[in-house]
C-alpha cells in the first residue's frame, strides 16, 4: 500500500502549492505551562518531497529543574554544562530558515518555540506550521489514537527512544515522508497554518503580548496574570509521580463563573467547563494542568453545563461523547484546544 502510494506520488505531478521545505522539529520541555523551558531539541531537515537533508540536535540548560526526568531521560547533571537557548538560537534559527515547520502536536512545538525567541529578545524564522496529527487526519489514517508511536507503527518505522528528542524528530520525519507523499497523490491540501511569533515577554509577570491578528485588533495577554498566580502550583511537572498510576489531585476550585458553551470561532473564555475524552498525544494530567492555569474549569464527566469536550476520536462512542451529542455541546479536538489555550479570554466582570 506504502509502495503503492510512493508510486503515484513520483508518477503524478507534485503540487505547485506544496512548500519547498521542511523542519521537522522535536522539543522536550521542563513542563507544560507559560514559563517552562525547553530542554532538548531536534531538527531534520527535508526537503519538497520529505527525503531528509541532515539532522541537528542539541541539549538546552533550562535553567531551572529539568522537570519530569522519567519522561526525557535529562537530569539537572546532564543540562548543567549545555548551552542556554539565546547560545543557540542562531544555529536553530538557520535550521528552520524558509521552511514549513512540521511536528507532533505542532502547536505545542511552536509555543515553546517562540516563547525561548522571546526571552531571547529574538524572533524564530518561522512563518508556517504543519502538524501531523491534522495530517494523518487528512489522509484517514487508520490510527487507534493520535499519538506519535501509533503514527510510525502505521508506516513501519522503528521508535528506538520515546521522549528523545532527537529520535522522535527521526521517526517523525520518517513517517511525514509517506505522509507527504499519499497527500500529494491523493490531491489533498496541506493543513499548514500561520504561526505569529511573540513580540515581547515578561518573565516577572508571566505575559506575552501578541502581534494583532488583524486590522484594527488589540493585542492582548494570553490568560490574567491573577490566573497565572493563583494556579502557579500546578504549572509546572514537579507535582506529578512517577509510574502509570497517579493518585488524584485536589485541585483549586475554579474562581471564574461559568459563562456557558464554547462558539465555535470564538476564544476560550475562563470559568467555562472543559471536559476529556480518550488518548491524548500530551500527558493528560499536564494538558489538564495547563488548562487550569488558563483559568478553564476541569470537568470529570458531560453534563449540560459542560462548556466543551475535547476528544481526538468523536466517533468513539463513550459516555462522554455520547452524552456531548445528546446534549449539544461542543466537541474539539486537542490540537484545536492547545491552538485556544493560548488566547483565552478573560473571565467577564460581574
Amino acid at each position: 500500500m506504502l509502495e503503492d502510494q510512493t508510486t503515484a506520488a513520483s508518477a503524478a505531478p507534485w503540487p505547485a502549492a506544496y512548500p519547498s521545505g521542511y523542519a521537522v522539529v522535536d522539543v522536550e520541555t521542563t513542563g507544560l505551562a507559560r514559563d517552562d523551558r525547553i530542554v532538548s531539541a531536534a531538527v531534520y531537515r527535508v526537503d519538497a518531497q520529505g527525503e531528509v537533508e541532515d539532522h541537528w540536535y542539541t541539549l538546552v540548560n533550562p535553567q531551572r529543574d529539568p522537570g519530569p526526568v522519567w519522561i526525557h531521560g535529562l537530569t539537572s547533571t546532564m543540562l548543567a554544562d549545555a548551552p542556554l537557548f539565546k547560545d543557540i538560537a542562531d544555529e536553530f534559527a538557520a535550521r528552520l530558515a524558509d521552511r514549513v515547520l512540521v511536528a507532533h502536536n505542532a502547536v505545542f512545538d511552536w509555543s515553546m518555540i517562540a516563547r525561548e525567541y522571546a526571552r531571547a529578545e529574538r524572533t524564530a524564522p518561522v512563518r508556517q506550521r504543519l502538524c501531523t496529527i491534522a495530517l494523518s487526519k487528512e489522509l484517514r489514517l487508520p490510527l487507534p489514537n493520535h499519538k506519535l508511536e501509533s503514527l510510525a507503527a502505521h508506516f513501519g518505522v522503528e521508535q528506538r527512544n520515546a521522549h528523545n528528542a532527537l529520535d522522535d524528530a527521526r521517526v517523525l520525519a520518517e513517517a511525514f515522508r509517506p505522509s507527504l507523499r499519499a497527500a500529494a497523490s491523493e490531491g489533498v491540501r496541506l493543513p499548514l497554518l500561520e504561526c505569529r511569533p511573540l513580540t515581547e515577554w515578561s518573565d516577572g509577570a508571566a505575559r506575552i503580548v501578541r502581534q494583532p491578528t488583524g486590522p484594527g485588533s488589540a493585542s492582548s495577554p494570553s490568560s490574567s496574570s491573577s490566573s497565572s498566580s493563583s494556579y502557579s502550583s500546578y504549572s509546572s511537572y514537579s507535582s506529578y509521580g512517577q509510574g502509570s498510576w497517579r493518585p488524584s489531585r485536589k485541585r483549586p476550585a475554579c474562581p471564574y463563573p461559568n459563562p456557558g458553551r464554547y462558539e465555535p470561532g470564538k476564544p476560550l473564555q475562563q470559568g467555562m467547563r472543559v471536559a476529556f475524552s480518550g488518548d491524548t498525544s500530551t500527558e493528560r494530567e499536564l494538558l489538564e494542568d495547563r488548562a487550569v492555569e488558563a483559568g478553564l474549569h476541569i470537568a470529570t464527566s458531560v453534563s449540560r453545563l459542560t462548556s466543551v469536550l475535547v476528544t481526538n476520536d468523536p466517533d468513539s462512542g463513550t459516555s462522554k461523547t455520547t452524552k456531548a451529542r445528546a446534549f449539544g455541546t461542543p466537541v474539539i479536538d486537542e490540537a484545536a484546544f492547545g491552538q485556544l489555550l493560548q488566547d483565552v479570554a478573560p473571565a467577564a466582570e460581574g
